[in-house]
């Protein structure tokens, strides 16, 4: 997928396609250095990475606060701040990827607030939506989800091929509400949405 097949698709302004394509760039600069992303990835980064990460703003925009677990590089959190809605809040333990997304939060003009501390050492504030992306089997992020969301929020993750395991297993000490979308960027991809995750007594 090319840059300007994303803009048509993702419908987005010219503004808002110049602060990607800064983020682009600045990716790919530092992930020479550290790892972000996966070398592989960045030949096909606007589906891999852009893609991925903006298709789930329709279903975040309307949030007044979003919480992004293990955010990496920006992704999906730092895509959704640039693309507009919610106050978004980036948790990431590693120092040098917290660097990166200073940064790539300058370049392309975009307010978040940036965590440099490990999920439960972030004390807990009330969110509308979680999201995390390549992060941690389900249970494990409704674990860290749950600290953050508010009794009628939910979550958004972004899961791979093994996302029916997943959920399976989540199930056995979770009760919640699912909702299952298929991926546009991955074709064995899914979007997770939980609603009421609450856990078993």
């Amino acid at each position: 997928m090319t840059e300007a097949e994303f803009a048509v698709l993702a419908a987005v302004s010219r503004e808002t396609r110049d602060r990607l394509v800064a983020y682009v760039a600045l990716l790919a600069k530092w992930n020479a250095k550290i790892n972000l992303v996966g070398p592989a990835t960045l030949g096909d980064v606007w589906r891999r990475h852009i893609l991925d990460s903006a298709q789930i703003h329709d279903r975040v925009a309307a949030a007044e606060v979003l919480v992004d677990l293990g955010s990496g590089a920006g992704l999906p959190g730092l895509i959704l701040a640039i693309l507009g809605g919610p106050r978004v809040h980036l948790i990431e333990s590693d120092a040098r990827k917290c660097a990166f997304l200073h940064e790539a939060a300058r370049v392309t003009g975009t307010a978040v607030t940036i965590h440099n501390k490990r999920i439960e050492a972030v004390p807990p504030f009330e969110a509308d939506v979680v999201t995390a992306r390549a992060l941690a089997p389900l249970a494990q992020l409704l674990d860290h989800a749950v600290r953050f969301l508010k009794p009628a929020g939910k979550c958004v993750f972004l899961k791979g091929a093994r996302q029916a395991d997943e959920l399976t297993e989540a199930r056995k000490s979770w009760h919640m509400r699912v909702t299952e979308r298929p991926s546009l960027s991955d074709p064995s991809g899914v979007i997770l949405e939980v609603e009421s995750p609450t856990r078993e007594r």
